[in-house]
C-alpha cells in the first residue's frame, strides 16, 4: 500500500464490523444476509461522507464472497479482492451526476439481462441516483417491477425527494444519520494511533465538529492537519488551518454579558479583529455554543463527560435563564444572516453583540433596594446563616453585613469567581470569618483561583484578613443564586397577572379570541 494514499481511501471499512455510526443499517442487512432475505433493490440515503457506497461495496462483497452469501465476507478471496480493489467486473459503479441521460441507463440495463460473468450476483451501484433525467428513471423502472433473479440494484443519493414515488416504492430504503462528534474524533484517534502519530484530545473535538458529521470529511481534514502540522495534530495548528475561533473569545463574550458589561463586550471583539479572526466563524461558534447550553439546562445528560468544555458549559447554563439562551440562539442566528448587509463585518458583529446586551435583563439593583428585597427574601426562605454578635467580633468600618447575597452585589466580582460565589451559602458570616457551602451540583466551580479571588476581594472589602472556608454540602436556598431566580419568578408572575387583567388585552380574548402567550411576556427592569 503506496504511503501517499489518502486516509480517506486507505481507513476506508471493509467490513460492517469496522463501520462507524450507522449500527441499525448494519443490523438490518446482517439480518438480511444471515436468513436469506434479499431484496433486489436498495436505497442508501444520507449526506456527503456518512458510508453509503462504502456500505454497498461491503453488501457486495457479503452478496458474491467465494465462501457464500453471509454478514461476514472473508475479505480475502478474489472476489473479496477485486472488489475492494475496484476492478472487479460484475460489480457496475455508475456516477449519476455525470451520466443522467437515458441512452446510458438503457445500455445498463440491456447489460443486466446477461448472467454475471463470474459471481453469483452482478451489481449495480448508481451514486447520486436522484441526478437521473425524467426518461432514464422511466426506463430503470420496467427493470424494477420484473428485475432478473442475478441482478441487485443499490441506490445512493443525497436528495431522495427529487426520486420518483414510483422507484422508491420498489426499493428497500435505508436512511444513514450523520456520524456523531465523539464517535468521529474515537474514529481519528484510533487511526493517528494506528498511524503514530501524536494529537491531542482538543485537536481531535475541532476536526470533529468541522466535519459536521461526515467521516469522509473529518478524514479529509485530518490529512491536511498532518501536513500543517508537520507530522502533529495540535490543537493550536488545526485552529488556525480551521479558521476556528478560540472557545475563550466565546465565553469572554457570554460572561460579559451575565455582567452587563458593553465596554468588555466591545473589547473582546477588538481583540477578534487585531488578530483577524472571521466574524462570520465566531457568530457560528457561538451559536453552537448556546445550543450546548440549551442542551445543558434541558437535558444535561447530552452534554458527554469527554467534553472538554463541559464545565463551562454547564457552569453557562446556571448563569442564564432558558429563554435568555433561546433569545440569544435567535439574535446570534439573526446576526450571522445579516452580516453580509452590515457596512462592514465588525460592525455587523459589533452590532449583533449590543442587540444582545439590549435584551439581557438588567439584574443590578440599588443598595437600599437589595437590603428591602433581601430582606423580604429571607421571609420566604429558611434561616442558615449563623451571625456573631457585634461583641464577638471588632468591625474594621461600617462595611460588616451579615447579608450574604448584598456583600456578593458589593464585592463587584466577575466571571467564574461571581459564580461560584452565587451559588454559595453562608453557613457562618463575620468580619473576620466566613464559611460557605456549595451544593453537590456547582461543585466543580471550587477552583482554588476563584477561591482566592473571593479571598482576595473580602479581605479588600473588609480591610482587613479574613478567613474564607468552602465546603460541598447541602444547601437551603439561601444563596445569591436561588434569591435573585425567586426574585426573577415573583418579577414574571406579576407581569404576567399585569397582562391578563389589562382590560385592553381582556377585550381582544373576548372579542377575537385571542390567546395569551404566556412565554412571550417579559417584566420591565
Amino acid at each position: 500500500m503506496s504511503q501517499s494514499q489518502v486516509l480517506a481511501r486507505k481507513w476506508r471499512p471493509k467490513s460492517f464490523a469496522e463501520l462507524t455510526g450507522q449500527d441499525h443499517v448494519v443490523l438490518a442487512l446482517t439480518n438480511a444476509l444471515e436468513q436469506n432475505r434479499l431484496h433486489h433493490a436498495y436505497l442508501f440515503t444520507g449526506t456527503r461522507g456518512v458510508g453509503k457506497t462504502t456500505i454497498a461495496r461491503i453488501f457486495a462483497k457479503a452478496l458474491n464472497c467465494e465462501r457464500g452469501v453471509g454478514a461476514t465476507p472473508c475479505g480475502t478471496c478474489s472476489t473479496c479482492s477485486s472488489i475492494d480493489g475496484g476492478n472487479f467486473i460484475d460489480l457496475i459503479e455508475l456516477d449519476a451526476a455525470s451520466n443522467t441521460q437515458v441512452d446510458s441507463m438503457r445500455e445498463l440495463l440491456e447489460n443486466a439481462l446477461y448472467a454475471p460473468t463470474s459471481a453469483r450476483y452482478k451489481i449495480y451501484i448508481i451514486d447520486e441516483v436522484h441526478m437521473l433525467s425524467k426518461s432514464a428513471f422511466n426506463a430503470m423502472l420496467k427493470t424494477l417491477e420484473e428485475p432478473p433473479a442475478h441482478v441487485k440494484f443499490i441506490l445512493a443519493t443525497t436528495d431522495p425527494q427529487k426520486i420518483p414515488v414510483t422507484v422508491l416504492s420498489r426499493c428497500l430504503q435505508f436512511n444513514l444519520k450523520q456520524i456523531p462528534l465523539t464517535q468521529i474524533s474515537t474514529y481519528l484517534k484510533q487511526i493517528l494511533q494506528q498511524e503514530r502519530i501524536d494529537c491531542d484530545a482538543a485537536s481531535l473535538q475541532l476536526l470533529a465538529r468541522a466535519a459536521q458529521g461526515s467521516m469522509r470529511d473529518a478524514l479529509s481534514m485530518l490529512d491536511q492537519a498532518i501536513a500543517f502540522g508537520q507530522g502533529k495534530v495540535e490543537e493550536t495548528g488545526v485552529r488556525e488551518m480551521l479558521g476556528a475561533i478560540d472557545q475563550n473569545y466565546l465565553y469572554d463574550i457570554l460572561h460579559a454579558l451575565a455582567q452587563n458589561n458593553g465596554v468588555q463586550l466591545l473589547s473582546v471583539a477588538d481583540n477578534m479583529e487585531s488578530r483577524s479572526l472571521s466574524f462570520d466563524t465566531a457568530l457560528q461558534d457561538l451559536s453552537a455554543l448556546l445550543h450546548q447550553v440549551a442542551l445543558a439546562q434541558t437535558v444535561p445528560q447530552a452534554i458527554s463527560e469527554e467534553n472538554l468544555e463541559r464545565a463551562q458549559i454547564i457552569a453557562l447554563a446556571e448563569t442564564f435563564s432558558p429563554e435568555d439562551i433561546q433569545l440569544f440562539y435567535q439574535i446570534t442566528l439573526r446576526g450571522r444572516g445579516d452580516l453580509s448587509l452590515a457596512p462592514d463585518e465588525y460592525a455587523g458583529f459589533t452590532m449583533t453583540l449590543m442587540r444582545l446586551l439590549t435584551f439581557m435583563p438588567d439584574t443590578s439593583v440599588s443598595e437600599s433596594s437589595t437590603k428591602s428585597e433581601s430582606k423580604y427574601s429571607y421571609t420566604q426562605l429558611p434561616t442558615a446563616v449563623k451571625t456573631e454578635s457585634p461583641s464577638d467580633t471588632t468591625p474594621a468600618s461600617n462595611k460588616t453585613t451579615n447579608d450574604w447575597p448584598l456583600l456578593v452585589e458589593q464585592l463587584k466580582l466577575k466571571g467564574m469567581t461571581k459564580m461560584l460565589a452565587q451559588h454559595s451559602e453562608a453557613k457562618l458570616l463575620s468580619a473576620d470569618k466566613i464559611e460557605l457551602c456549595v451544593p453537590e451540583i456547582h461543585k466543580h466551580l471550587l477552583e482554588k483561583k476563584y477561591q482566592d479571588s473571593i479571598r482576595a476581594a473580602v479581605n479588600t472589602y473588609f480591610g482587613q484578613p479574613v478567613v474564607v472556608k468552602f465546603s460541598v454540602g447541602q444547601v437551603t436556598g439561601m444563596t445569591p443564586a436561588a434569591l435573585q431566580e425567586h426574585k426573577a419568578q415573583e418579577k414574571q408572575a406579576d407581569a404576567v397577572a399585569a397582562i391578563e387583567t389589562d382590560p385592553v388585552v381582556q377585550e381582544l380574548v373576548e372579542s377575537f379570541d385571542a390567546k395569551i402567550i404566556v412565554s412571550s411576556i417579559k417584566p420591565l427592569a
